[in-house]
C-alpha cells in the first residue's frame, strides 16, 4: 500500500532553536485545525462516502495529512533541539515542557 522512503517529501533543515515559534508550529500538529485533525475528518469520511470512486481519494488525502504531521514534528524537534533550561524558560515553553518535555502530544 505505502512505499516509504526515510525522508521527507518536503526536507526541513532549520540551523537555530527557536521556541517561540515552535509553540506556535505545535498546534498544526494536534491543535483543532491542525494535521491530525483534518487526517482523522478525512479517514472517517471514507466510511460514510455515497461514491466508492471518492473513497479511494479520501484515503488518500488523509494519508498524505500524515505525512503532513511527520513534517511538522520535524520543524518542531530542530527548533527544540538542545534547549537549555534557560532557554525554555526564557521563551514561555515551560509549561509546555512540563506536560511534555520537548515531545510532541496532540
Amino acid at each position: 500500500m505505502w512505499n516509504y522512503e526515510k525522508r521527507l517529501q518536503y526536507p526541513v533543515k532549520i540551523t537555530q532553536t527557536n521556541p517561540k515559534i515552535a509553540k506556535i508550529i505545535i498546534s498544526q500538529f494536534g491543535g483543532p485545525d491542525g494535521e491530525l485533525a483534518a487526517s482523522m475528518r478525512y479517514l472517517s469520511q471514507r466510511y460514510t462516502m455515497p461514491y466508492k470512486e471518492v473513497t479511494g481519494t479520501l484515503t488518500d488525502i488523509g494519508t498524505e495529512e500524515l505525512a503532513h504531521m511527520e513534517m511538522v514534528c520535524a520543524i518542531v524537534y530542530q527548533l527544540t533541539k538542545d534547549l537549555s533550561p534557560e532557554e525554555i524558560e526564557r521563551s514561555g515553553f515551560a509549561p509546555y515542557y512540563v506536560d511534555h518535555t520537548l515531545a510532541l502530544w496532540p
